[in-house]
């Protein structure tokens, strides 16, 4: 409820930080997160093509399907089991768009400053498996290269979970010193006595590790960043 949000009718969108006309002086970033967008996506719907640089673009799709194309050559289209992200480098152009006339799209899309200024553009994305994902961690972003994640330009690891009702799952950070925030996609959860429902979210600094509790089933995404 504390999120700031815009109503373009094709377009509606809360912002977890400073975004846009939305500007709120003690949410601009956390540590290297710099934006964390909830969007919907009208039928027939998106965002023509626009420039980006030195920005690590994570889109993480949870209904509908959406196209994208950059001048990297990039292209797909991504649905929810689906993640994809973009180095924006030195400098790339981009379009995105619902690839349905009629259904909504409904997407998170988070931008993390990047460790190395400057790379070469890239693109990449990749589904899946959302079995894989319940009652523990799947990471789905890593600067640690393996075929299992895709690969950011900055030490900050994105993880998902489907928690059931009654279960607790611990999180461990990956780098320390990092932060993580702690976004509940759906569901209700508690941290350290304090209950996060629905779209709910919460940075965790000054520790390595962390519980979470499940009230009832619950999606979450944890994006660990460096916070300095």
């Amino acid at each position: 409820s504390e999120r700031g949000g815009a109503d373009h009718g094709w377009l509606k969108a809360r912002h977890y930080f400073s975004f846009a006309g939305y500007h709120n002086p003690e949410r601009v970033h956390f540590g290297m997160l710099r934006v964390l967008n909830d969007d919907i996506i009208a039928g027939g719907g998106g965002f023509p093509t626009h420039p980006h640089d030195n920005m690590e673009i994570v889109t993480i799709p949870f209904s509908g399907a959406l196209q994208h194309k950059d001048s990297t050559g990039g292209s797909g289209v991504i649905k929810a089991g689906d993640v994809q992200i973009m180095s924006a480098g030195t400098g790339v152009r981009h379009s995105e768009a619902n690839e349905s006339a009629t259904e909504s799209v409904n997407l998170f899309q988070l931008w993390v400053f990047p460790k190395e200024r400057n790379i070469t553009p890239r693109y990449d994305q990749k589904t899946y498996d959302m079995n894989e994902r319940i009652n523990k961690w799947q990471v789905v972003v890593s600067p640690i290269e393996t075929d299992k994640a895709l690969w950011i330009n900055q030490d900050a690891i994105f993880s998902l979970t489907k928690l059931e009702a009654g279960k607790s799952l611990n999180y461990q950070n990956t780098f320390k010193g990092n932060a993580v925030y702690l976004v509940v996609i759906s569901g209700s959860v508690k941290i350290n006595e304090k209950i996060l429902n629905n779209r709910d979210a919460a940075g965790i600094s000054e520790t390595e590790t962390f519980t979470i509790i499940a009230s009832e089933d619950a999606e979450l995404l944890a994006v660990e960043v460096p916070i300095h």
